[in-house]
């Protein structure tokens, strides 16, 4: 049986939950439920803190789990990132007094607060920059006006909460971050491989959807070119000989554009719908 650690709360646990659901897999009805178990897809699912998940399977206690990039850097264990999920994108960068640094290179030697102490060592250490990191568990921004540290390395959204703080970013971004599934690293449980094409399939689900469409026979390689698919469109034959039908994957977010190109050339009954599962 699989054991898949899931988030039991914050930004990553509904859209964590509903990812899997899409995939067709059972989801706890109670959120106070810790663990449950899918027969059916002989699986099962533990909810944990999400800065624990990649302790659990970096340990090996469970298979694979969901949790934010930044938390599994963060954790320095041995897990890897198996697949990036798409939801709950953050940057995590550094801020500092509004005038005071301009770039990385002038924290040697200057004290730094953040919640991701592992995270943030790596990230000097590659550079070769030496400061004393300071580990605090929440409101890093306040560290600074309170003198515990020059400068701030945290997740930033909108940066409304840095400026009313008397702050600013600088420097480039330490790291990108969105949800990922994580495995062990050097180990996998042939299990695992079945949830990832269905989690890679709820991705292309959602990043495509299905573009049907009637097209004159000598317009098929133009609309082709317009519409590719993902190795080729399916082109079939209509009751009238001058005409054909064609089906393909489009991206979901070129549908209209697309959708106006194929009736200015010339295509008619243009339909869109949408995917619901797929593997590729």
């Amino acid at each position: 049986m699989l054991r898949v650690a899931v988030p039991n709360k914050g930004s990553l646990s509904e859209a964590a939950s509903a990812m899997l659901a899409e995939a067709g897999y059972r989801q706890r009805r109670d959120t106070r439920e810790l663990v449950m178990v899918d027969p059916d897809n002989d699986i099962e699912f533990f909810f944990l803190r999400p800065r624990d998940i990649a302790v659990y399977v970096g340990q090996g206690t469970l298979d694979v789990g969901i949790t934010g990039r930044d938390l599994l850097l963060d954790a320095e264990v041995e897990a890897e990132e198996l697949l990036p999920l798409g939801f709950a994108a953050s940057t995590f960068r550094f801020a500092g007094p509004v005038g005071d640094f301009s770039k990385v290179e002038e924290l040697e030697g200057k004290r730094l607060a953040t919640s991701y102490d592992g995270l943030l060592r790596g990230y000097l250490a590659e550079r070769g920059i030496t400061a004393k990191v300071v580990r605090l568990d929440g409101a890093v921004e306040s560290s600074v006006r309170l003198g515990v540290a020059d400068a701030i390395a945290d997740v930033v959204e909108t940066g409304n909460t840095l400026k009313a703080a008397g702050m600013e970013i600088f420097g480039e971004p330490i790291l990108r971050s969105e949800s990922v599934l994580i495995g062990r690293k050097g180990e996998r449980n042939p299990a695992a491989d079945v949830l990832i094409r269905r989690l890679q399939g709820v991705l292309v689900a959602r990043q495509y959807v299905l573009m049907d469409y009637d097209v004159r026979k000598d317009l098929v390689e133009q609309a082709a070119a317009l519409t590719p698919g993902l190795e080729s469109p399916t082109v079939s034959p209509l009751r009238n000989s001058d005409w054909v039908a064609v089906r393909a994957m489009v991206p979901k977010k070129d549908t209209n554009r697309i959708m106006d190109e194929l009736y200015d050339l010339g295509a008619r009954a243009i339909l869109v719908s949408s995917i619901h599962a797929c593997r590729i």
